[in-house]
């Protein structure tokens, strides 16, 4: 099947073995994308036949995750559909008729061989240097008796494919054109707990749900070639094709949660990313921008000009200082309202709770932290004296040891400026404390406001004092001057 404009039905297919991994979020994006572009349908199927690998909670933080970055599908496990059920492990009656089809059909065979066995033929191949790998067909064409006078028996046995000596090894990709693969070896189609292997499953469940494009990483060139056996030998019409190019570190090694942390979903979330800045993210990678466009681009535009033939087969590098650069952009053109909102919603989430007073604090916070902040989490740091009661503030050290010998004069002098201001807004703030501070004692704006933002905020920097101040009221603003002083 080649490139349609016919509605097409496309899946993301993740393992809930785990923490979801961002190149889940990339390919449900590409995926979602498509199916929008051509008027079909996006499923989401969890491939949860990898029983020994399986984390039972895995599988809502990859609904929640991909839900939060606003990639929504059409059909799965927790919105049913017409091919219900969506989780493999709810599907094995399904895949049993078509593993006995392959036997009968010569296609596939049975094999008794012990997991020592296959151990150590591996070993022994790679001591050897063998030019030929993989399993060694020594149950091929054995019955259960005769393989059992052998060494190396097992009892339960799996089920392998057959792999003929002329399989193709080409075939058609819409990224890529056309596309050469290694020979595959004799896959596993069914494991001795009754569990479909991936290659089975994946195989069977795209035919049954209608799947008529695969869009996966490049890691899965290799598998191609089975899968298209299996099509055939199954009698089906075999999807289109489609394999993206792996996300990338700088150093070019391929993104893996082990190495970096940005491959965890979650991690973004952690960090207080945006979703639609991640999201316009994932776009650019593999996908250049047009020259002269802009990169800061909707959804609704990516699917607008969206092409198979546009994605760029290099691996991308993941660089988060681009990401960081579009988070810092979108957060700037939020509404402070909506800012205000965000931050509120990211501290209870990944923080704390918050009183209503607190979170009011957290809400007035985003006009003053708006042109300050890369990420969500960069507020929770410069935000601490605000949610700290004034009695508990602490005084870092470096921030005491820089105070001048002006410092108890400007206290004695800020305190009655402060007091007399009827409304006690940053500008009004700024007015009086210039006038008392500088006019009238005759100091440097530096030397000045340094003891006022030692008190307020208990640090050597701070966000902007006045606003701070603004944000604190005039009731802690004056008792923590107080406070300093009294410690002089």
């Amino acid at each position: 099947m080649s490139e349609t404009t016919q509605p097409a039905r496309l899946r993301v297919a993740p393992s809930p073995t785990g923490d979801p991994h961002v190149g889940t979020a990339y390919m449900s994006l590409f995926n979602l994308a498509y199916a929008r572009k051509t008027g079909g349908q996006f499923v989401l199927r969890i491939e949860d036949t990898d029983r020994a690998r399986y984390v039972a909670d895995s599988e809502r933080q990859i609904t929640e995750t991909l839900h939060w970055l606003g990639l929504p599908w059409d059909e799965g496990p927790d919105v049913g559909g017409p091919y219900a059920p969506y989780r493999q492990s709810e599907r094995l009656d399904t895949y049993k008729p078509y593993v006995d089809q392959l036997v009968a059909d010569g296609h596939a065979y049975y094999c008794w061989c012990s997991s020592e066995r296959l151990a150590e033929l591996r070993k022994e191949q790679e001591r050897t240097k063998a030019s030929v790998t993989g399993y060694d067909r020594l149950c091929l064409g054995k019955t259960r008796e005769e393989r059992a006078a052998l060494p190396g028996f097992s009892e339960n046995p799996v089920v392998r494919m057959l792999v003929p000596d002329d399989v193709a090894l080409t075939f058609d990709d819409l990224i890529r054109g056309t596309v050469a693969a290694p020979r595959p070896d004799d896959q596993v189609l069914l494991k001795t707990d009754g569990f479909p292997t991936y290659h089975m499953a994946v195989v069977v469940d795209d035919h049954l749900m209608g799947i008529t494009h695969v869009v996966r990483g490049e890691e899965w060139i290799s598998s191609t070639p089975k899968h298209l056996l299996l099509y055939g030998w199954l009698g089906w019409d075999a999807p289109a094709f489609a394999h993206m190019p792996l996300l990338r570190n700088t150093d070019r090694s391929k993104i893996s949660k082990r190495k970096n942390p940005a491959a965890r979903l979650l991690w973004f979330v952690e960090q207080g990313y945006l979703p639609e800045a991640l999201r316009n993210f994932l776009q650019l990678l593999a996908y250049p921008t047009a020259e002269g466009a802009s990169e800061v681009s909707t959804f609704e535009e990516f699917i607008a000009g969206f092409d198979w033939k546009k994605v760029n087969t290099v691996g991308p590098i993941f660089d988060l200082d681009k990401l960081n650069w579009l988070n810092g952009t979108y957060i700037r053109n939020l509404s402070v309202s909506e800012l205000g909102d965000r931050l509120v919603a990211f501290v209870r989430a990944q923080q704390r709770e918050l009183t209503d007073a607190e979170a009011a604090i957290v809400h007035a916070s985003a006009a003053m932290l708006q042109p300050r902040l890369v990420l969500l989490s960069d507020a929770i740091d410069q935000l601490t004296f605000a949610l700290t009661p004034d009695a508990d503030l602490v005084i870092d050290e470096d921030a005491r040891a820089q105070l001048t010998d002006a410092a108890p004069q400007v206290l004695d002098a800020a305190v009655p400026a402060l007091e007399s201001l009827p409304e006690f807004r940053h500008d009004a703030i700024d007015e009086a404390l210039r006038t008392a501070l500088v006019d009238g004692l005759g100091l440097k704006p530096r030397v000045a406001f340094a003891a006022l933002r030692v008190a307020v905020t208990g640090r050597k920097v701070s966000p902007p004092l006045f606003e701070s101040m603004e944000l604190l009221g005039r009731e802690s603003v004056l008792a923590r001057l107080q406070a300093l002083r009294a410690s002089l």
